[in-house]
């Protein structure tokens, strides 16, 4: 035995090694070893264990490995600079047990040979580069347990010869290229536990022959072209944990008796055309920790026995039909950390019992009919960092009502009344915050400099007035956006604004600013700005920036003007009168000196 397998070893393995003749196992693993493997091999016909994965070896696997027929484990993965194709001599390692190529950059096919070893168990191949079909032969090793082939570029069918590996227990061939339909005969595997074939382009239905797999654990069929319904013979899969079908392009209603995978974990199956109601069964599968049905067309009302899955954490359900209330159940899911139900119908208020969702990190409520306040419980959310509430119909939020942690807050698109309190300050771990198309009045509170981390500060289309305050300027942080648009604010653009600049979009738009706009000029980031409609005044800055606004940008502005561009909209319009009238005043003199001069000629006459 040789093993300095995790020794930090470096430079190439010796030609010299292959003297070794009674050579059993060498283990060579987990080093930074360069160079090829040797030719020489398949010399070392006593050996039974080959490890030489995550290394920096490069080169071909030698066709001499083929000699070695007492051979059970060849595991050579991790060797992202091993190139060239599985070499077809590997079928006459008779006795092996386990191959291991995975995460390198092998090419080519697997070769049909492959049928030749009877004994294998474990074909892992997978984050590497190999092509081709998946060989028929491969149903002839009748002992495979786990076919580990994802993460490629395999086209073609599955071969339904798989369906005869009566001890396969995981079959990984997701992140490939495959076609047509899933092999209806995968069901008479019965051992099979883990099917992964996601992410590749499969298309069909999905075989009811599943049904039959009684232990299986794991099945993904997401991301592929899969059609017709989720067929009730799933519900059979007693031991299925792991359930995922998103992004197909499946249809109907959910089986009925889903309820009855009561080992059930996860369920995804987002982005399809579902249609009927959620049914209350799910609430059932007690163990249930991820529900994602978004993307649907699911209608009705969100089942209350939903709300008693005491291990939910991400209930996601958002752009359906759904309709109806949240109800005070909800504060049942202790452990729920995701909680998304946007673009819905849902209505009425939201429950207070949401504040007794102590792992809750993030909910989205945006674009229903939820009507009210932001419960003041919300403040026990302690975990809460993101919450939105746009497009509803909410009526009014307290800043010291909502739990410090929030990052996200967006409450913009509802019919808050009344002024933003200086409380907003108390939110300083704020990095986005959406207050517009409301009708908050007042001033902008001081306090806003607390907010020492926005990125995106949106106040427009309120009914703010006054100054703008220089603590906004002061947020040195503001990169993203800030909106001020649409309210009343009057007075010059605070000095402090030219400390702003990491800010890529301005809007000042629809309001009463006067003054010149020469603090702007230091914005070395802007990529947008709007200040049209307002009293400003002077020389728009004559930097490459403010050269390429529009006059869309700054009309409205009519003591305004661009140097030396008298074509620009924008240009002296306070002067225009003036020109027009002394433009008026030359024809009329010409005119009477012309008058005189024919009265004159005609008298000589």
């Amino acid at each position: 035995m040789i093993d300095i397998s995790n020794n930090y070893i470096t430079g190439e393995i010796p030609n010299a090694i292959c003297r070794l003749q009674s050579l059993i196992f060498m283990h060579l693993k987990n080093n930074s070893i360069e160079g090829s493997i040797p030719t020489c091999i398949g010399d070392l016909s006593n050996l039974i264990s080959l490890t030489l994965y995550d290394n920096q070896l490069n080169g071909h696997i030698p066709k001499d490995i083929g000699r070695l027929n007492k051979i059970q484990e060849f595991r050579a993965g991790g060797n992202h600079n091993l190139t060239g194709e599985i070499p077809l001599e590997i079928a006459n390692c008779s006795n092996l047990v386990k191959l291991g190529l995975a995460s390198t950059s092998i090419t080519g096919a697997i070769p049909s040979s492959i049928g030749n070893l009877k004994n294998i168990k474990t074909i892992a191949i997978y984050d590497s580069n190999i092509s081709g079909h998946i060989p028929k032969q491969i149903g002839y090793c009748s002992k495979l347990q786990n076919l580990l082939l994802y993460k490629n570029a395999i086209s073609g069918s599955i071969p339904s010869n798989i369906g005869r590996l009566g001890n396969l227990k995981i079959l990984y061939l997701w992140q490939n290229r495959l076609v047509g339909h899933i092999p209806y005969e995968l069901g008479s595997c019965p051992n099979l536990e883990m099917l992964d074939l996601s992410i590749n382009f499969l298309t069909g239905s999905i075989p009811t022959s599943l049904g039959n797999l009684s232990r299986l654990e794991t099945l993904a069929l997401g991301d592929n072209h899969l059609s017709g319904i989720i067929p009730v013979e799933i519900t059979r899969c007693n031991s299925l944990t792991d359930f995922r079908v998103p992004n197909n392009n499946l249809s109907g209603e959910l089986p009925i008796g889903i309820g009855n995978l009561k080992s059930l974990t996860r369920f995804h199956a987002y982005q399809n055309t579902l249609t009927g109601s959620i049914p209350e069964c799910l609430g059932n599968s007690q163990k249930l920790g991820e529900i994602d049905l978004s993307i649907n067309r699911f209608v009705g009302s969100i089942p209350e026995k939903i709300f008693s899955l005491r291990n939910l954490s991400i209930l996601i359900l958002f752009s359906n039909n759904l309709s109806g209330f949240l109800t005070p159940n909800i504060g049942s899911c202790k452990k729920l950390f995701r909680f998304r139900v946007n673009q819905n119908k849902l209505g009425g208020i939201i429950p207070s019992e949401v504040g007794s969702l102590k792992s809750l990190n993030f909910i989205d409520f945006s674009d229903n009919h939820f009507v009210g306040r932001i419960p003041s419980l919300v403040s026990n959310c302690s975990s809460l960092e993101y919450l939105d509430v746009h497009s509803n119909k909410i009526t009014s939020f307290v800043p010291h009502e909502l739990p410090k942690s929030l990052q996200f807050l967006d409450v913009s698109n509802n019919q808050v009344k009344g002024i933003l309190p200086s409380s907003i300050g108390s939110l300083n771990k704020l990095t986005k915050l959406s207050l517009g198309n409301n009708q908050i009045s007042g001033r902008i509170p001081s306090q806003i400099k607390s907010c020492n981390k926005l990125q995106l500060l949106d106040l427009g289309n309120n009914d703010f007035f006054g100054e703008i305050p220089k603590e906004v300027g002061q947020i040195s942080t503001l990169e993203i956006s800030l909106n001020l648009s649409c309210n009343h604010f009057f007075g010059l653009i605070p000095n402090q604004f030219a400390t702003l600049g990491m800010l890529t979009m301005l809007d000042f738009s629809h309001n009463h600013l006067s003054g010149n706009i020469d603090v702007l000029s230091s914005l070395k980031s802007l990529v947008n700005l709007n200040i049209s409609y307002n009293n400003l005044s002077g020389q728009v800055p004559n930097t490459t920036f403010f050269r390429h606004l529009t006059p869309e940008d700054i009309v409205g502005n009519e003591d305004l003007y661009f140097s030396n561009d008298t074509s620009n909209t924008a240009h002296h319009h306070h002067d225009i009168p003036h020109i027009m009238n002394l433009i008026t005043l030359i024809l009329i003199c010409i005119a009477v000196v012309l008058i005189l001069f024919l009265v004159k000629l005609s008298l000589n006459m």
